[in-house]
């Protein structure tokens, strides 16, 4: 029997919620990131929490996984449709969280 919630932003935030999740969906926003990539971005995510957060944004049908053959093996991810539905979403907390940190004098960057 599926999960039932009592409010739809309990569901999204089930589906997306937490730090790593949303920042790695931003990210993905931006386009189409081989892994090292996002690694790059995400400096103080570790490798265990990074690559379990991936596959969980796979299971939820966010995120994609793509192999391309060769040596070595190329993997890039990419946002779904479903994913990119978040669009919005997405840049909305990224304007939000740029006005806070000027109005806070938070250093972002």
């Amino acid at each position: 029997m599926a999960k039932r919630y009592h409010c739809p932003v309990e569901l999204a935030v089930d589906v997306v919620g937490g730090k790593w999740r949303t920042v790695i969906l931003a990210h993905l926003k931006e386009g189409v990131h081989r892994y090292g990539e996002l690694r790059r971005r995400m400096p103080d995510v570790s490798e265990k929490m990074l690559v379990q957060r991936l596959r969980e944004l796979q299971e939820a049908g966010l995120v994609e996984r793509v192999e391309y053959d060769g040596t070595p093996l190329k993997v890039e991810y990419r946002l779904t449709e479903e994913g990119a539905s978040l669009g919005p979403v997405l840049q909305a907390l990224y304007d939000w969280g740029t006005g806070r940190a000027e109005r806070t004098g938070t250093a972002v960057g």
